[in-house]
């Protein structure tokens, strides 16, 4: 997921979306240093602002995730989606192969590992959605 988090969001944006006639009331909220880090780095991995941070952890208390690291999940299960899709045509030309020839192909067994870890990821991401 690191290696991703360069490209483009497919599902977010880092402010919250604009609000017909605006946001009237406002809300300061004092923190030490190290508040701020630790805010700060938060919503650098979820990629958003402070203020969207903080308002999406409130207004989602009873649920596991904030709607922006829900979308994340979502995105990274369509990612994990397209990676086993390139994963099973790798697996279906070492069985065409193998069954032609007889012989088992060397990669076959690294590529089934592949796809064991790849659905542990899957696995994963599920259980950090709350259903």
């Amino acid at each position: 997921m690191a290696d991703d988090e360069a490209g483009p969001r497919l599902f977010s944006r880092r402010r919250r979306a604009n609000y017909d006639g605006g946001r009237q009331h406002v809300h300061k909220v004092r923190v030490s240093p190290e508040e701020e880090g630790q805010l700060a780095r938060l919503a650098l991995r979820q990629q958003v602002t402070i203020p969207r941070l903080l308002v999406e952890s409130a207004l989602s208390l009873d649920a596991r995730e904030t709607p922006t690291e829900r979308k994340q999940i979502i995105a990274e299960l369509f990612r994990v989606h397209r990676y086993l899709a390139a994963v099973s045509n790798n697996v279906n030309q070492m069985a065409k192969a193998t069954n032609a020839t007889g012989e088992l192909q060397e990669d076959l067994l690294q590529t089934l590992a592949a796809v064991r870890r790849t659905a542990e990821r899957i696995d994963d991401l599920i259980d950090r959605l709350s259903l």
